[in-house]
C-alpha cells in the first residue's frame, strides 16, 4: 500500500480514537478544583466525588510551584478547561504580588506604579496536559506579540474556552493600557496552546465606561447560549451576569447582582452539577479574613440560591484553607483516582 496513504489512514484512525475517548458528562464521576494561595503563589488541586466536599491532593501542598513556571516567580488566578480534544488547559496570571518581599525584584512592582498601576505585569502562563500530571508550558507576553499593546498595564485572570464557530481555543482575560480602566478582552490561541495568534479584541463593554470590569467567566447554557459572569467595581466589587448567542460578543448587560456578599468579592466561576440541571456559581470573597469562597446555585440562570461559604454550609474544604481565585471542572472517576494516587506515591 502507498506509504502516504498508510500514514493518512493511521492518522485518521488515531484522530478517531482520540475523539472517541473524549468523555462526556455521562462518563463523569468527580470534580477537579484548581486554585492558588497568596502565601505560595503556586497551583493547587482538589478533588470531589459529590461536588460538595473537596479534598486537596498532595496533602494540601502545591502541585506546581509558581517560581518554577512564571516569569515573575508566582502565578495567580488559575483556570482549567477541558478542550474538544480531551486535553486539559490551564491558564494563569504571571504575577507575584510579594515579589519584592521574596527577593525576586527590588521594586514593589515590575514597573512604576504611577504609570502602570497596581500589580502591573505583561502576560500569562499557559499549560496543557492529557493526564493532569504531565504538562507542557508556555509563557505568553502580550506586549512582545502585539506591539500595539506595548503600553500594557496588566494582563490578569485568563480563562480558556473553545469557540465552535471558529474551531479554535479562545483565551479571554482582563487587561488595561497604562494605568487606565481594566476591560475584558479575547484572542485565539494556536493549536498547541503556546501563543496568541489574533489581536486581542473587546469581549464586553460595561454601560458606564468609568466602571472597571474584570474576571469574566463563560459557561455554556442548555439552550446553546453563553452565560457570562464578571466583576463590576461599582460600589463594592461584586458579581454581575450577561447572556449572548455568541461566545465572544453580543453579551446583554443585566443590572442585578448575583452574589450574596455584604462585602467585596471577585473571580466568579460557574460549573454544572453532574447529572443534574443545576449550576453552581462560585466566587472568591477577598474582603474577609481568612479568605473564603462563596457559593450559589441556579437551575434557570435567573434565580440563585445562596449555599454559603466553604465549611459554613453544604460546601466543604477538607484539608485546605483560604483558597484564592479558582475554577472547577468535571473529570472521570478514573482520572480522579489516577491524580490522587500519583500524589500519594510522591510521599513514598
Amino acid at each position: 500500500m502507498n506509504q502516504k496513504l498508510v500514514t493518512f489512514l493511521t492518522c485518521l484512525f488515531l484522530a478517531g480514537t482520540l475523539t472517541a475517548q473524549v468523555p462526556t458528562e455521562k462518563d463523569m464521576g468527580a470534580y477537579l478544583f484548581v486554585f492558588f494561595s497568596d502565601p505560595t503563589h503556586s497551583l493547587f488541586m482538589a478533588t470531589s466525588r459529590d461536588g460538595y466536599t473537596f479534598t486537596a491532593v498532595n496533602d494540601g501542598q502545591p502541585v506546581i510551584e509558581g517560581d518554577t513556571i512564571a516569569d515573575q516567580k508566582g502565578i495567580r488566578d488559575p483556570h482549567i478547561y477541558r478542550g474538544p480534544d480531551g486535553a486539559f488547559y490551564i491558564a494563569m496570571t504571571d504575577l507575584h504580588i510579594f515579589g519584592k518581599e521574596k527577593g525576586y525584584r527590588t521594586t514593589r512592582w515590575d514597573r512604576d506604579e504611577k504609570e502602570y498601576g497596581w500589580g502591573n505585569n505583561h502576560g500569562f502562563v499557559l499549560m496543557k496536559s492529557f493526564d493532569l500530571i504531565n504538562w507542557t508550558r508556555s509563557n505568553v507576553r502580550i506586549h512582545e506579540v502585539f506591539p500595539e499593546f506595548a503600553d500594557i498595564g496588566c494582563a490578569w485572570a485568563p480563562q480558556t474556552a473553545y469557540d465552535p464557530v471558529e474551531g479554535k481555543m479562545m483565551l479571554y482575560f482582563t487587561m488595561r493600557t497604562g494605568n487606565g480602566k481594566t476591560k475584558l478582552y479575547y484572542a485565539y490561541t494556536d493549536d498547541d496552546y503556546t501563543q496568541l495568534i489574533s489581536t486581542p479584541q473587546i469581549l464586553f463593554d460595561y454601560p458606564d465606561p468609568e466602571i472597571q470590569i474584570l474576571d469574566a467567566d463563560i459557561a455554556p447554557m442548555p439552550d446553546g447560549r453563553y452565560f457570562m459572569t464578571y466583576v463590576a467595581q461599582e460600589g463594592k466589587s461584586g458579581i454581575k451576569m450577561a447572556v449572548s448567542d455568541s461566545i465572544h460578543s453580543g453579551y446583554h448587560y443585566q443590572p442585578q447582582w448575583v452574589d450574596f456578599e455584604p462585602k467585596a468579592c471577585e473571580a466568579p466561576n460557574v460549573w454544572k452539577r453532574i447529572g443534574e440541571d443545576k449550576w453552581v456559581l462560585m466566587y472568591d470573597i477577598f474582603s474577609i479574613h481568612p479568605h473564603n469562597f462563596g457559593f450559589a446555585e441556579t437551575s434557570d440562570f435567573v434565580h440563585f440560591e445562596h449555599l454559603g461559604h466553604f465549611n459554613e454550609g453544604v460546601m466543604k474544604a477538607i484539608n485546605f484553607i483560604s483558597p484564592k481565585h479558582g475554577s472547577v471542572i468535571h473529570i472521570t472517576a478514573e482520572e480522579a483516582d489516577r491524580l490522587e494516587q500519583y500524589w500519594e506515591k510522591q510521599k513514598e
